[in-house]
């Protein structure tokens, strides 16, 4: 079936593992979602990540990461911000900011996809994906 919205397909698979103690969640790969789980495993929401080839059909394969026991998630939230019916754009000058800081906003820049703090560094707007706490 085809998804309209892959990268809101990409969190809620990751919500719904998180939800249900899973220790890893697959998704279907492509260079959105591999920049988005790059920034995961960078901000320390995830363990890792791997690209795996099935049958000329790539997917990611995310090791959820938790705390001393499952009960304590490190994801406690993801929010889809930009959708394809209403696209949120944020110049330089209104990056948001997630839970005053404690979280990350990921941006979709000229530059690349970015968290909202990298984004502030190289002084560039863009698309608001996402927001993780």
């Amino acid at each position: 079936m085809a998804v309209s919205d892959p990268i809101a397909d990409m969190l809620t698979r990751i919500r719904n593992a998180n939800t249900a103690k899973h220790d890893t969640v697959d998704v279907p790969s492509s260079k959105m979602k591999l920049a988005i789980a790059q920034i995961l495993l960078d901000e320390g929401y995830i363990k890792k990540y791997e690209v795996v080839e099935e049958n000329n059909f790539k997917t990611i394969h995310i090791t959820l990461k938790y705390g001393v026991d499952k009960n304590d998630k490190i994801i406690s939230g993801i929010q889809r911000i930009s959708k394809p019916g209403l696209r949120v754009y944020a110049g330089r000058d209104e990056l948001p900011r997630v839970l005053g800081g404690l979280g990350i906003a990921i941006i979709s820049t000229n530059q690349g996809v970015v968290t909202d703090k990298k984004a502030r560094e190289l002084k560039v707007g863009g698309e608001v994906l996402c927001f993780i706490w």
